[in-house]
């Protein structure tokens, strides 16, 4: 092996081995394929979240309202005062 064919092998670096030690610096160009899966992917990607994030808003509404239903006030509320008896309204006082 004569020195250019030693330094040929030693310096060959893999493309994608690279693009991930040092992204700021090289990137790797890909199929048009490659691309479109990609964008395919993340077009699914985010509709599934938005149907997750739908998912626990209808989730949080249903909490909600039963909790509502648990703490409900009753329709009429009485208020006392103090020193004052019930009676006092029956005897005409």
């Amino acid at each position: 092996m004569t020195a250019k064919e030693y330094m040929q092998c030693v310096t060959a670096v893999d493309a994608v081995w690279l693009a991930e030690l040092g992204p700021m610096f090289y990137s790797v160009k890909e199929s048009r394929t490659s691309r479109s899966e990609k964008r395919m992917e993340s077009v699914r990607t985010a509709e599934t979240m938005e149907e997750e994030m739908r998912e626990a808003q209808r989730e949080m509404q249903r909490r909600k309202e039963e909790s509502e239903r648990a703490f409900k006030r009753p329709d009429s509320v009485r208020i006392v005062d103090v020193g004052r008896s019930v009676r006092s309204k029956h005897w005409g006082m």
